[in-house]
């Protein structure tokens, strides 16, 4: 039996029920450390979980290190893990979180829903290069911002996803000023007014 994903397509049952277990897990530690709003917490499949699907679709290689920024509720991360498990068994998962508790959050879900991920509870500034062959990272910081840590973690040949809400074309603008880079823009499928870039070929202006 088969379930439908928008933008990732027929996925196995087992899939499906991983991600509504995922679901579950969030709204059962979200009163106590606030993964995500309580506003969205009602649009939880759509606002987050299908967010996150459509980065997930957007990825150019089936192998490699995927590393996550910020992951702090497990989006996109952890939702790219569930669906790589049966997609994309070749990608290995990272995700990086400074916020202990929330750490603690992945790595009780990764375990729960027996998933093989790494969770580095620590700083991004803090890590050594961790020469991801694919990075994303939501709602975390600044275009800007967030190419100088992939300048740091981007393996060479790599790609960046990074979701951007309304002030998308502002942020890249500024981030041009700075920096030289390829990039491709794809309306996202849950908010008309957001796109997710995916970036190569970083370098400083």
């Amino acid at each position: 039996m088969t379930d439908s994903i928008a933008g990732v397509g027929d996925v196995s049952r087992e899939t499906f029920d991983r991600l509504e277990a995922y679901q579950a897990l969030v709204r059962k530690w979200n009163p106590a450390i606030n993964l995500v709003s309580r506003n969205s917490l009602d649009q939880m499949w759509e606002r987050h979980i299908l967010d996150s699907a459509q980065v997930f679709a957007l990825k150019d290689r089936e192998t490699g290190l995927w590393a996550d920024l910020g992951s702090g509720g497990g989006f996109p991360g952890l939702i790219a893990a569930i669906l790589a498990a049966e997609r994309s068994p070749g990608l290995r998962i990272a995700l990086v979180e400074s916020d202990q508790r929330k750490a603690a959050f992945l790595a009780t879900a990764a375990r729960t829903l027996d998933l093989e991920v790494v969770v580095h509870a620590t700083r991004i500034e803090s890590l050594p290069p961790l020469g991801a062959d694919i990075l994303s990272a939501r709602a975390l910081a600044p275009l800007t911002d967030l190419l100088g840590h992939a300048e740091r973690h981007l393996a060479p040949g790599g790609s960046a996803l990074f979701p951007k809400g309304a002030n998308h074309a502002a942020e890249l603008r500024q981030a041009l000023e700075s920096w030289r880079f390829s990039y491709q823009t794809h309306e996202s499928a849950t908010d008309p007014d957001a796109v997710i870039y995916s970036i190569r070929g970083l370098s400083r202006a």
